[in-house]
């Protein structure tokens, strides 16, 4: 379908409004795709819970007549979820945004609502119409040690040399996913970066593991 310019210049804003840090999560990370301004993919790193440590690739796909509808979202990376379509990906931005609402409703609104779904709090607040996997919604529920045994294998599997290098890994959406590309980098090469950025090494801040514990119980 034709892409007028109010659509276009609609999601120009938005990706400008989400280049600023109160506008995008900390830890989710957006850019438009090298094929349409109304695709963009997406990575987020979880940073704990019981998808601690995922790296989780997604992608926004915007309707030719933005904003009278909303984006979709579909996770690129398989991933275990409630909200998260088993099928093609498809993530659920009902239980937070409701009915979309043109100008009122925005793209960092979007982004701030998959965080939050991959956090204990909203996890318990989520209803079974809202829920796209129906079996991750039935296991949270009734066996909790189960859920966290399969989030803990989407976020070990999302790490895989595979799903971070491998740009013909198969995919939930069943595309590749072009704007971000991980490579591997040599130990040497990697210590030097963290030490330039003042990072620790993943595994050391022992602090930061116990909150993660903390939020799981």
């Amino acid at each position: 379908m034709a892409k007028s310019t109010a659509t276009l210049s609609a999601i120009s804003f938005e990706y400008a409004s989400v280049k600023h840090a109160s506008h995008c999560p900390l830890g989710i990370y957006v850019q438009p795709s090298a094929g349409s301004l109304l695709v963009w993919d997406g990575v987020f790193f979880v940073h704990k819970g019981y998808y601690g440590g995922a790296v989780l690739k997604f992608r926004l796909s915007f309707p030719s007549d933005y904003p009278q509808r909303p984006p979709q979202v579909h996770f690129v990376t398989d991933v275990f979820h409630p909200l998260v379509s088993q099928r093609d990906g498809l993530f659920s931005i009902t239980p937070r945004l409701g009915k979309w609402k043109p100008n009122e409703h925005h793209v960092f609104d979007v982004l701030f609502w998959i965080k939050s779904a991959f956090k204990k709090h909203a996890l318990d607040q989520l209803k079974d119409k809202d829920c796209l996997n129906q079996e991750a919604f039935r296991l949270y529920r009734e066996s909790t040690a189960s859920f966290a045994a399969l989030a803990t294998q989407s976020a070990l599997l999302s790490q895989s040399d595979h799903a971070l290098y491998d740009q013909d890994y198969p995919s939930m959406t069943g595309k590749r996913h072009q704007s971000f590309a991980f490579h591997e980098t040599s130990p040497d090469v990697l210590k030097e970066l963290r030490e330039q950025l003042g990072l620790q090494e993943w595994g050391k801040n022992s602090e930061g593991a116990e909150k993660a514990e903390g939020e799981r119980s």
